[in-house]
């Protein structure tokens, strides 16, 4: 089992480190994907990520996985994390994590107020991340190819 694991992890980063372009490419690649990947922007997040990169420009690839930072094994404390992160900027009591009063007719004042959090707390968590994955992409690629 732990020869599948490495044959597995060996051939993921040889794909990584097989793509095209300069350490600072593929790390804007990366950065631009796990940023991306920070947002509860389920099925957008591949496509975020390589527009973003485009933008960049980046290396699409390098993009695409790095959308993978948010799979079903992180999505929880992800996104509470981004939202607690969201809460503490917007300033918000601690121990309220929705509005107790979700009824029908307030369900949008409430939806407004978690998402409200949540995008603000994955954008600082985004930026956060990406530059950390960015930075120590450029690092590997550079030390890897020399």
């Amino acid at each position: 089992m732990s020869l599948i694991k490495e044959f597995s992890s060996k051939k993921i980063l040889s794909l990584i480190w097989q793509q095209d372009g300069t350490p600072y490419f593929k790390a804007k690649g990366t950065a631009a994907g796990v940023f991306s990947g920070c947002f509860p922007f389920f099925g957008f997040q591949t496509l975020l990520g390589i527009f973003l990169a485009r933008i960049i420009k980046g290396n699409l690839a390098l993009a695409a996985i790095g959308t993978w930072v948010s799979n079903p094994f992180t999505y929880i404390p992800l996104y509470f994390l981004n939202y607690k992160i969201g809460s503490f900027l917007l300033q918000d009591d601690e121990n309220i994590i929705i509005q107790p009063s979700l009824i029908k007719e307030e369900f949008w004042q409430q939806g407004w107020f978690v998402i409200s959090r949540l995008i603000l707390g994955s954008s600082v968590i985004g930026l956060l991340l990406g530059l950390i994955s960015g930075t120590l992409t450029y690092y590997l690629v550079k030390t890897i190819k020399k």
